[in-house]
């Protein structure tokens, strides 16, 4: 008996330890909740699939039996809806409040969406105040407004849209670079040259200077950027299309709404061209491409402004891309300005400089499209400019390309490359040692050679109709302003 009743109690041992054992491979072995983005999330890809999601509340609607939230992490403009037990109402669920969602995602009987995610589990990961948060639930708020908080303004809408078109932008000049054989180039932040000859530089040096009083931590004083084209003229002289894409900056005493003190540019060089008709069209069909890509990839973000931030601007857009810009000459601009009725702050004349004003005026002479001026006078523009040789109107082959809202966008030249031309105007502007290595390019192995710069804050203007250079930056820079 005693041996039977053994065999028994082994028996029954084995038995509970396979269940425990076969227990806890079932616990490994289940699935966990699929994470996604709320961008995944709201195209139903994973409907009846449980899956978490992480983001901050855009609205809390609690009932009494039903919780409703709406959560959003920037992947899209949409959010995703939220239902879910009035048992998991948390008084820290606020708008504003960060949180971890679980649950399964299914199709929604609503038509203004297609799922929504029935909840199981509802964490917040931080809280917000939403007495002392500046943005209001049910408001919609100016861009004036929201400007006064940069630290927080990308937790709306609008900011929120236009950061994910500012990216998208980003990448379509990139691929419209790469698919048309374009060496991209990292071109210096720290530089000795002035490349725009108008001095507002920001002087740059050590915080704590080991080097002796007087004494330069470089050989030669070192400032910000303003442009990264005469380091990629360096590189023009080995590559036949290059390209920099970067921050450059400006010490412009101005708190204007066209004006900062740190921008990104767009800078191309073209080499083997004697004609501003291959910097043009490389200009023209990098618009288009760019616009047309934001147009595609980003719909919501793209309606959301011209829908309810600068209604009617859509119709601006279209006509642009669908249009060929016209050119026209300095010539022929000075003289539609001076034959128009209305009335300039700044008088025209040849030689004179083209104000915002002037280079508005015209655009809509133009069709309210992009125009292109060509051929300024020679003095308006810097050393490196080519020479037209012409009489007796001497001018440069310089182009400018002027768009709706916005005025000028682009500024490119045809680059003097006649090695006696160039060292007499440098000589002239007294600049002749600064850039001996300048003049160097055009003794080993020069051709002929042309490029130009795009301001990258004035086109997101331009295709989104936004009046405030400030409110298409992450952290606008500008005199007097504060830094984070």
């Amino acid at each position: 008996m005693l041996r039977a009743a053994a065999r028994k109690l082994s028996v029954s041992s084995t038995t509970s330890v396979c269940r425990g054992i076969l227990k806890g491979i079932r616990h490994y072995c289940k699935k966990s909740p699929t994470k996604l983005r709320i961008s995944e999330a709201v195209s139903g890809a994973e409907t009846g699939a449980s899956v978490r999601v992480q983001g901050w509340v855009r609205s809390v609607r609690a009932q009494k039996t039903n919780l409703f939230l709406h959560v959003n992490d920037g992947s899209s403009l949409q959010s995703l809806q939220i239902i879910a037990s009035s048992e998991l109402t948390h008084p820290l669920l606020t708008f504003g409040s960060a949180v971890e969602v679980t649950g399964t995602l299914k199709k929604s009987p609503h038509q203004k969406q297609a799922v929504e995610l029935e909840a199981d589990q509802i964490r917040v990961v931080g809280k917000c105040n939403p007495a002392e948060f500046p943005f209001k639930i049910k408001e919609r708020h100016s861009l004036e407004y929201i400007r006064q908080f940069p630290h927080l303004r990308c937790r709306t809408n609008a900011f929120s849209s236009l950061l994910r078109i500012r990216s998208e932008a980003t990448t379509a000049i990139h691929s419209y670079f790469k698919e048309n054989g374009f060496v991209q180039i990292h071109t210096p932040v720290i530089t000795s040259n002035d490349c725009e000859g108008a001095g507002e530089l920001f002087q740059i040096e050590p915080s704590s200077p080991e080097t002796e009083e007087n004494e330069n931590f470089f050989s030669v004083p070192a400032f910000l950027t303003v442009s990264g084209q005469l380091h990629l003229e360096v590189m023009s002289g080995a590559f036949s299309r290059v390209y920099t894409f970067g921050p450059t900056f400006r010490a412009e005493n101005s708190q204007s709404r066209r004006h900062l003190a740190e921008f990104y540019m767009v800078e191309a060089e073209v080499s083997f061209t004697q004609s501003l008709e291959d910097l043009t069209k490389v200009m023209e069909d990098m618009f288009r491409f760019a616009t047309e890509h934001v147009l595609a990839h980003c719909v919501e973000d793209v309606d959301l402004f011209h829908k309810h931030v600068t209604p009617g601007h859509r119709d601006t857009v279209d006509s642009m891309l669908k249009k060929r810009f016209p050119v026209i000459t300095y010539t022929e601009a000075i003289d539609i300005l001076n034959r128009s009725s209305q009335k300039f702050a700044f008088p025209t004349h040849w030689g004179c400089d083209l104000q915002t004003e002037h280079e508005k005026y015209l655009v809509k002479h133009c069709g309210n499209i992009p125009v292109f001026v060509t051929d300024y006078p020679y003095d308006l523009k810097p050393f490196y400019a080519r020479d037209n040789k012409d009489h007796p109107e001497h001018t440069a082959a310089a182009v400018d390309l002027l768009v709706p809202g916005v005025g000028e966008l682009c500024g490119g030249s045809l680059r003097e490359e006649r090695l006696d031309l160039l060292r007499a105007r440098l000589e002239e502007a007294g600049l002749g040692d600064t850039y001996s290595w300048y003049l160097d390019l055009r003794r080993f192995g020069s051709v002929p050679h042309g490029g130009f710069g795009l301001g990258f804050e004035r086109y997101l203007q331009c295709i989104l109709g936004v009046d405030n250079i400030k409110d298409v930056t992450p952290f606008p820079r500008f005199s007097r302003s504060c830094l984070l």
